[in-house]
């Protein structure tokens, strides 16, 4: 399965928690479409097709690459000839 960049991944995970958050404060009781939005992207994004899964996996994800990334193995290096 593609994944998305992390970059994108965590922007996502971000403004959904951003724009739940902003309907706590405004007292909605039905979700924007924005949130909705969100929600749907980060579901085809992680191969869900719940939120909740769709933003464990996304998070699972981030961790695996922020302990990646801290290892040195995502160095953005290609290997070969150039």
């Amino acid at each position: 399965m593609l994944r998305p960049h992390p970059a994108v991944l965590r922007r996502l995970v971000e403004d959904y928690e951003a724009s739940k958050a902003a309907e706590k404060t405004a007292h909605g009781s039905a979700p924007s479409p924005r949130a909705q939005d969100l929600a749907y992207t980060l579901c085809v994004s992680t191969g869900t097709r719940d939120v909740r899964l769709a933003l464990e996996t996304a998070r699972r994800w981030l961790a695996t690459t922020a302990t990646a990334a801290e290892r040195g193995q995502l160095t953005g290096a290609t290997s070969g000839a150039e």
